[in-house]
């Protein structure tokens, strides 16, 4: 194998996690200000679940919209899609007057914001070896960390210097159109033709996409109905529907826990809702770490893979398990920190299953499907949130607990071997 030399790839995907943080704080911006829209324009908890429903939903069909885009138009021009039109529809905020049109403009940034996501990781197959694939989806799952630690304290500065919500929709907007001019620049095309890429990096990613446990390379990209008719695929796809319920469960409701359960304004919610998000941080970076490291030594994909998304979903059990005796916010926080470490020790290795599956003619198409599997099921816990946290928020974490059992049986089951797939005539 090629000498490892260069370094164009973690420019690629350290654009792509720049993205996702400026996503997290376009989309964390609600709930922050939520404190004062509600107050200003009269909206309640209901109408806030809705919201963020309509968001949901919109979300889950824009993962299936976009994984087809992504592998139509390839992934430079389907950023260039995808944030531009969220960042315009975050901006949109600005003219809401009620339910309806923050329901409309919700609906659309959930649409474009969801091509963050199967985008990722077209890329990450396309420019990374098997061997690093994880530690890169950690890199850029980190951004969506790094984006929940910046988004309220980003969002609550923006709001006491510019004085209104709506302003503070605005300006956070502005930030995604200006990640455009960096992306056309640097993105020009996939490792193959790339003109800044070395010979020894281009050699390094294109004769590391061969999984060396099998001696064979994902080269199979078979339609939608091939996709969904293997076992793998879906296996792929609960694993997300399970997991994904977790982090939301933090993203949309987080700020209002700890305005409930202890009475916070948007200041405080703005100090202790970032904690959450450096345990998430850490986990994605130690996730992707820890599968190469495995990898290095000699450990088959199949076993680091299962290994990883087991540790990550244990983690996630116990502390959530935990956090229903929380006595103090300061103690729930940590808690929450230590849920979003071990979510995202589980979620990288989670996403890289498409690639390791199949070639990236398909990589973003079961990408999106499973993306709009997960945000389907977060539409079902955003409903279930109010009904089931009248008097505490405990009875969400113990679902949260369930939830995280059942992502790691659905690898276990319906993955039986995690290498690249073949037709079924073959």
């Amino acid at each position: 194998m090629a000498k490892n030399k260069g370094k164009l790839r973690y420019w690629i995907v350290g654009l792509v996690a720049l993205a996702t943080i400026i996503n997290y704080i376009d989309r964390g911006a609600l709930a922050v200000l939520w404190p004062e829209i509600s107050e200003e324009l009269g909206l309640t908890k209901v109408e806030y679940a809705v919201i963020i429903n309509v968001f949901t939903f919109a979300y889950a069909f824009g993962q299936t919209i976009f994984g087809k885009i992504f592998d139509w138009i390839g992934v430079r021009l389907g950023f260039v899609l995808a944030i531009a039109a969220w960042s315009i529809a975050t901006m949109l905020h600005a003219v809401a007057g009620g339910l309806t049109s923050f329901a409309v403009f919700r609906g659309l940034l959930g649409v474009s914001e969801a091509g963050n996501w199967p985008g990722a990781t077209k890329a990450n197959a396309e420019w990374f070896p098997i061997n690093e694939r994880a530690f890169a989806q950690g890199i850029f799952n980190s951004g969506a960390a790094i984006g929940g630690i910046v988004s309220a304290p980003i969002v609550g500065l923006l709001f006491v210097f510019l004085g209104s919500w709506q302003a503070t929709f605005v300006a956070i907007g502005i930030l995604g159109l200006l990640w455009l001019v960096p992306w056309l620049i640097v993105y020009k095309s996939g490792p193959d033709a790339h003109p800044w890429i070395s010979e020894e990096e281009r050699q390094f990613i294109l004769t590391g996409q061969r999984n060396k446990d099998v001696d064979d390379v994902a080269d199979y990209a078979p339609g939608s109905g091939e996709i969904l008719s293997r076992k793998e695929s879906w296996g792929v796809i609960m694993a997300s529907f399970f997991l994904d319920p977790i982090w939301w469960l933090f993203v949309g409701w987080l700020p209002l826990y700890l305005n409930e359960t202890y009475g916070f304004g948007v200041e405080e919610i703005a100090t202790y809702a970032a904690v959450p998000y450096i345990g998430a941080m850490f986990g994605a970076w130690f996730g992707g770490l820890l599968a190469q490291n495995r990898i290095q030594a000699g450990w088959t994909v199949n076993r680091t893979r299962k290994f990883v998304i087991g540790l990550g979903g244990a983690i996630m059990l116990v502390s959530l398990l935990a956090t229903t005796q929380a006595a103090t916010p300061l103690i729930a926080v940590l808690l929450m920190a230590a849920i979003l470490f071990g979510f995202q020790t589980a979620v990288g290795n989670i996403q890289t299953l498409p690639s390791d599956f199949y070639s990236g003619n398909s990589v973003g198409t079961l990408a999106g499907y499973a993306g709009t599997a997960a945000k389907l099921a977060v539409v079902g816990l955003n409903f279930l949130i109010p009904i089931i946290t009248v008097d505490s928020y405990a009875p969400a974490f113990v679902v949260g607990a369930g939830l995280a059992i059942m992502t790691v049986l659905s690898v276990l089951v319906l993955c039986p071997e995690i290498k690249p797939l073949k037709p079924k005539s073959a």
